[in-house]
């Protein structure tokens, strides 16, 4: 019997959600097994570190056949400041943010699409984007991936005081 990510899910989200955390999403390789969690405000690393040593680890101790056959190795992690969009809840957070997604087949002449997430519903999510903002709706089978968008401010403050030679010998 294949061990699938919503068996493991199913073992784990109950003891993290008792715990105040929440389950973001399960990876799974042949040999790594990376559980992906958040809580509101952001997850610190001790925080990490416990669920990993507290919670999850004790319980797939306990469920040996619901885990990948031999050794691998268990990742628990943040699912991080770009994080993978999968499921409709995932959408729905983050509606009225920037996300970026790829199509399995061309619309509208593409199969990249960035934008704001205006709506996300329990077939699909619509994106607006482009200049005139144009909204587009995606249903979420036609969806390959689709992750947040972090907006990094590349500005340099006017007065930097990295001087010249430094900036030459970094290069």
């Amino acid at each position: 019997m294949g061990v699938s990510p919503e068996d493991i899910a199913a073992l784990v989200e109950p003891s993290l959600s008792s715990s105040g955390l929440h389950l973001w999403d399960i990876e799974m390789t042949r040999d790594t097994l990376r559980i992906f969690i958040d809580v509101d405000g952001g997850i610190d690393l001790d925080s990490l570190s416990s669920a990993a040593r507290g919670v999850i680890a004790p319980i797939l101790d306990a469920h040996p056949d619901l885990t990948p056959e031999g050794s691998f190795h268990l990742e628990v992690s943040s699912p991080g400041i770009e994080r993978k969009l999968r499921r409709p809840e995932h959408f729905d957070r983050y509606v009225g943010t920037e996300i970026a997604l790829k199509t399995r087949l061309e619309i509208s002449g593409s199969r990249r699409h960035r934008g704001i997430l205006v709506a996300a519903g329990p077939d699909g999510v619509r994106l607006e984007a482009g200049s005139p903002p144009v909204e587009m709706l995606f249903e979420y089978d036609d969806i390959d991936w689709a992750r947040t968008v972090a907006s990094w401010n590349t500005t340099t403050k006017p007065h930097s005081t990295v001087s010249t030679e430094a900036k030459e010998t970094a290069q």
